[in-house]
């Protein structure tokens, strides 16, 4: 699966700084905009601010977070360049290529550095179709360093198997308690507050191959729309089923649901899709695919919800979240 989670890179300097603020400064290249979106939880609520950048990519933020926050650095149309996690006192760059992922650097405080060595150290995993090898690095880290606040900083930004919530919470329950402040727990990417935060699109068709090999333009503005995303092998797709039939049964199928394959390998794709409500497509591009790439997915399996509108009202790695928002469009329309 191709990652959308750019990386950044920190440097450590913190003459300039006050202990009731940080700073985030840089140089991006290849960002389509002249500015960027800074986001993150703050003391007071959540922060979303607009930073210009001059000609050659560099920018200055400074915001205020005494706790450790995830900070979130997007491009003007809401897609994710990178995120840090910043506190006050901390004096923090970013630089690099934005367009191109694992190119953006980290330096600056042990904790993003350490994130940035496990990110090197594990590059083919991120950017693996099959997001299994990188859950399974994180597993295995967590358990290995329960008292490293990079535990819980993996679990709530690069784990993307929330399928087995009683299991997440098992994870982050095992890491120490001065590890897993609730200022990064928070920040935990199914929050309803951070995505109510980003720039969500809105979709009036999708272009997608159907079994066989014949393209069909599938229409968004008809109805509430419920979009899966993934790549084999799936994780208890008998659970995932389940759970599609109950909003097809709860809407008494008014909810369009649309099943999308996002890789490559179609050899088992029919045998893997027997059984499973919905209509079924192939994304040949996967999620740079036209279209699902304003979704935003940065890891699969990845849901997202429409309205009758096309305006996506859900995009993230939770499904019972993603369920909730297609019932709830369809009980506003």
């Amino acid at each position: 699966m191709k990652h959308f989670l750019f990386l950044l890179v920190i440097a450590a300097s913190l003459a300039s700084c006050t202990h009731d603020s940080f700073k985030i400064e840089g140089r991006l290249t290849h960002v389509d905009a002249s500015r960027v979106r800074v986001l993150f939880q703050g003391d007071s609520g959540l922060v979303d601010e607009s930073v210009n950048l001059d000609k050659d990519g560099a920018f200055s933020y400074e915001g205020s977070a005494s706790q450790p926050a995830i900070v979130s650095v997007l491009d003007a149309s809401g897609y994710h360049v990178g995120m840090v996690v910043a506190v006050n006192g901390d004096h923090l760059k970013i630089e690099g290529n934005a367009s191109r992922e694992l190119q953006v650097k980290i330096k600056g405080n042990r904790l993003n550095e350490d994130w940035q060595l496990f990110k090197d150290e594990h590059a083919s995993f991120y950017t693996d179709p099959n997001p299994s090898r990188l859950n399974a690095a994180i597993e295995k880290y967590v358990k290995e360093h329960p008292a490293d606040m990079l535990s819980t900083v993996l679990l709530m930004v690069d784990y993307s198997d929330y399928s087995d919530r009683a299991k997440v919470n098992s994870m982050l329950k095992s890491i120490e308690a001065k590890a897993r402040p609730a200022s990064l727990t928070r920040a935990l990417l199914d929050n309803p507050q951070a995505r109510k935060a980003e720039v969500l699109p809105r979709l009036m068709t999708l272009t997608l191959a159907k079994p066989g090999g014949t393209f069909e333009e599938v229409k968004l503005t008809d109805r509430v729309t419920l979009i899966t995303l993934w790549a084999q092998p799936q994780s208890n797709p008998r659970a995932l089923s389940q759970q599609l039939q109950g909003v097809l049964d709860a809407t008494h199928g008014a909810v369009h649901l649309i099943d999308v394959l996002t890789e490559s390998d179609t050899v088992r794709w029919s045998g893997t899709i027997a059984g499973c409500p919905g209509q079924h497509y192939w994304a040949p591009a996967g999620p740079v695919e036209q279209g699902i790439q304003l979704i935003g997915p940065t890891s699969l399996p990845w849901y997202a919800v429409a309205d009758s509108s096309g305006l996506v009202t859900y995009s993230g790695p939770n499904l019972t979240l993603a369920t909730q928002a297609a019932q709830a469009c369809f009980a506003h329309h």
